[in-house]
């Protein structure tokens, strides 16, 4: 079993290549530009106009942005992936690294970490800034609930981006991960959310996104909810080891 546990050379090995690639680093960046920077643009236009300007939940809308957000953090998650299945970069990652396992958590504990450590920041500077341009209808970070927001929506974002790399694991590229997920997180929701009666709730954003939430009114809790999102995650990385151990290079 030891032998499969990712070592320092492989996460060290992992790290250069998501620093090295732009477009993976520039979506790990863009998880906090996005999602900070269109909170902090919606609470200078509309934030002091009226109690509930962004929403019924003030808590809620404190993390307005996450929506966006959540998006670099797909993109992220799938592109750290899918660059091992460009121009046979599997192959040669597999002559380093031979035992599978090994390079398949290395690759996701990189992945995990990088995205908690940077939705932490986000999660908190989100709000942060977001209610200094609030005025008299400011949120602060004592007030109930605002710190396990500020925690949950780091850990949210981080989920996300899992379930895209294991999604990416499994089909073998982001563009089909990303044209998949998107649209799952954006669009059924609202879709399915009358027809389908409670079971909306248990889809990967709308269970996740409940930490967010003052108060739940549903089945989930904001525990509870981010338990399932953590459930469609571990489901998609063990989709993804499956698929890395028994598929060709």
């Amino acid at each position: 079993m030891s032998a499969a546990l990712p070592t320092v050379p492989v996460l060290h090995s992992e790290w250069i290549k998501i620093r090295s690639l732009r477009g993976t680093f520039g979506a790990l960046i863009a998880v906090f530009v996005a999602t900070a920077g269109i909170q902090v643009l919606a609470s200078a236009a509309i934030g002091q106009a009226e109690a509930g300007a962004l929403g019924e939940d003030p808590l809620f809308g404190a993390f307005y942005g996450i929506n966006f957000g959540q998006i670099a953090a797909f993109t992220f998650g799938a592109s750290a992936l899918a660059a091992e299945f460009h121009n046979s970069a599997l192959r040669t990652t597999l002559t380093s690294v031979p035992n599978r396992t090994r390079f398949y958590l290395s690759k996701i504990a990189m992945v995990g970490a990088l995205a908690f450590l940077v939705g932490q920041v986000t999660g908190l500077l989100t709000f942060v800034l977001g209610q200094a341009f609030m005025g008299r209808y400011a949120l602060s970070l004592g007030d109930p609930g605002a710190l396990r927001a500020v925690f949950g929506s780091g850990v949210y974002l981080t989920l996300m981006a899992l379930f895209a790399a294991g999604l990416t694991a499994v089909l073998r590229s982001a563009a089909i991960v990303l044209s998949v997920l998107i649209p799952f997180v954006v669009m059924v929701p609202f879709i399915i959310g009358q027809a389908a009666g409670g079971v909306a709730e248990f889809l990967p954003d709308q269970a996740g996104q409940l930490v967010l939430h003052l108060e739940s009114t549903g089945r989930l809790g904001p525990w509870s909810g981010l338990g399932v999102l953590a459930l469609w995650a571990a489901a998609a990385l063990a989709a993804g080891w499956l698929a890395v151990r028994r598929r060709d290079a």
